[in-house]
């Protein structure tokens, strides 16, 4: 990949080398180029070329409106039909075209392109905005497995709290046959035969 700057006079010198070089059945030029992932110091130019075009390259020039100076990026042996503009200024315009190339030569250039990168000032809001949504997920998902545990750790007391009732419950009722005949075996040695219900025979004097 060559990417080289140049004054806007030479992209003209190099236009009409090209046009000239260029046979009848030239390509076609790109067309659909946008712009995405766009920030404050970098962006990527998309474009399409027409089906059936030879093309094994392409060539971008980007430039600052109302600069001359511009920028050249060219790359070969290559079917991408993207390519990263790095190093932006932020609040800037930008006219961007692209050029297809194949083996007898580059296409015409792209219908310009207009863009403008965001400032600084929206590009600290919007990742600001990213990391508060990416922490308040985080927090959740830790209130959630907070939650979880609490509810866990409830139902296993309560399984707990069942278990010793139950266990309770059941030495108790077995106990009970075993208090009744203590008590009939207490009532029997303490009755009498004038008192069969226990109570003492009081003689008058």
């Amino acid at each position: 990949m060559r990417r080289v700057f140049m004054p806007t006079s030479m992209l003209v010198l190099f236009s009409c080398f090209g046009a000239s070089w260029v046979l009848a059945d030239s390509l076609a030029a790109p067309v659909n180029v946008s712009i995405r992932d766009l920030k404050g110091s970098s962006a990527v130019v998309t474009w399409d070329t027409p089906d059936g075009e030879p093309v094994i390259g392409f060539a971008i020039t980007q430039q600052k409106k109302d600069v001359r100076m511009l920028r050249f990026i060219q790359e070969v042996n290559t079917t991408t039909r993207s390519c990263a503009l790095w190093d932006l200024e932020a609040d800037t315009d930008y006219i961007v075209h692209v050029q297809s190339i194949s083996i007898s030569g580059p296409s015409p250039l792209s219908e310009p392109l207009y863009f403008q990168t965001p400032k600084e000032a929206e590009n600290q809001a919007s990742k600001s905005k990213d990391e508060v949504t990416m922490e308040e997920v985080g927090q959740n998902a830790q209130l959630r497995a907070g939650e979880i545990i609490i509810i866990v750790v409830v139902l296993i007391m309560w399984a707990g709290v069942i278990a010793l009732f139950c266990r309770q419950y059941d030495i108790i009722k077995d106990n009970e046959p075993n208090n009744n005949k203590d008590k009939a075996k207490n009532s029997s040695e303490c009755s009498t035969p004038e008192h069969p219900s226990g109570g003492l025979l009081r003689s008058k004097v």
